[in-house]
């Protein structure tokens, strides 16, 4: 793309997941993205969607948005086990590729994947949102004033009272399960906290239906370092992780998605306990934004697709030691 810092980058959408409506919302309120095209398998699917979502180009295919010459950037929020065939087929044409997470079904496709953008000269990046949130660099400020950094302990869970056999989280054949649907999100905040990929893993889960429903794990790293995670569809709301350093600890109790947009918080407890509080803020705005302003100066930025991969490589490990009862090294 040859454009100037006041162009708008124009995307599309390759399906109409519910998590799409909050993306296109994000996009339609960005000030230098355009939503333009939404894709389905049905196209009259498509067409209501574009219609209730205010999008001008409805696709009854995959292939025709992703070969549209008009669309810049692609949001795939697909299920897992199709990320791979349509980020490849999509930096093909030229686009880059905001690809939700889990970004792959297993780290060979992520490999892959980061492969084919880096060929095409597109930027890949996954759709975890937390970590575009003001709060977030404001919490990595903090790290440092926590001593010698020992422990990161994580938990995302929600609970089904019915396992809801149709959701793609509950399909094997999909590549569903709690690991990647939630503890993708803990691995990530383990990584962004340690900046390093851990020596050896070990996790133990409990399987519905042949997916993880309940997965927990500790990752071992050097300098004495461990971390600790759960996940799963089986527990009450939990969106919580703790830094405990030598000297003190920051605990933020809903890193994923802060309870209020207005306002967000997180605490550093050692001698003195202080909160510490951000004001408006709204991620996927900022992850849309973000994203853009590297399309539009054309300056890849090799972080994003990195740390996705390694995430994906983690989860790899983990998902192998809970099939296998055995400690993983990395």
């Amino acid at each position: 793309m040859n454009q100037d810092m006041n162009s708008v980058v124009k995307w599309g959408i390759l399906s109409t997941a519910n998590i799409g409506k909050k993306v296109g919302n994000a996009i339609h309120h960005s000030h230098n993205a355009e939503l333009i095209a939404i894709a389905s398998r049905s196209e009259e699917r498509a067409t209501s969607w574009a219609r209730e979502h205010n999008i001008p180009v409805a696709y009854g295919n995959y292939i025709s948005l992703i070969s549209d010459p008009t669309i810049d950037a692609i949001y795939i929020p697909l299920p897992p086990s199709m990320h791979a065939e349509w980020t490849i087929k999509a930096a093909n044409q030229g686009k880059h590729v905001l690809c939700e997470k889990p970004l792959s079904a297993n780290v060979t496709e992520a490999k892959e994947m980061a492969t084919a953008c880096y060929q095409n000269g597109v930027q890949l990046m996954d759709g975890v949102m937390w970590v575009h949130h003001d709060r977030t660099p404001e919490m990595k400020k903090h790290i440092g004033n926590l001593g010698k950094l020992r422990k990161v302990t994580a938990a995302f869970t929600f609970n089904w009272d019915k396992v809801p056999y149709n959701n793609i989280r509950a399909k094997p054949e999909l590549a569903g399960g709690s690991l990647g649907d939630l503890g993708y999100y803990c691995v990530r905040a383990i990584l962004w906290a340690f900046e390093e990929t851990p020596t050896q893993v070990y996790a133990t889960a409990r399987y519905t239906n042949d997916v993880d429903f309940n997965l927990s794990a500790i990752l071992w790293f050097r300098d004495d370092r461990i971390a600790t995670m759960d996940c799963g569809f089986d527990t009450a709301l939990r969106k919580w992780f703790e830094i405990a350093g030598t000297k003190a600890s920051l605990v933020c109790d809903d890193f994923t998605v802060p309870t209020n947009e207005e306002s967000s918080r997180f605490w550093i407890h050692g001698n003195t306990n202080e909160k510490y509080e951000i004001g408006k803020s709204i991620q996927e705005i900022n992850m849309i934004e973000h994203f853009s302003n590297i399309v539009i100066n054309g300056t890849l930025e090799s972080y994003w697709t990195k740390i996705a991969v390694e995430t994906m490589s983690v989860c790899d490990a983990l998902r192998k030691s809970a099939q296998t009862d055995k400690i993983v090294k990395l």
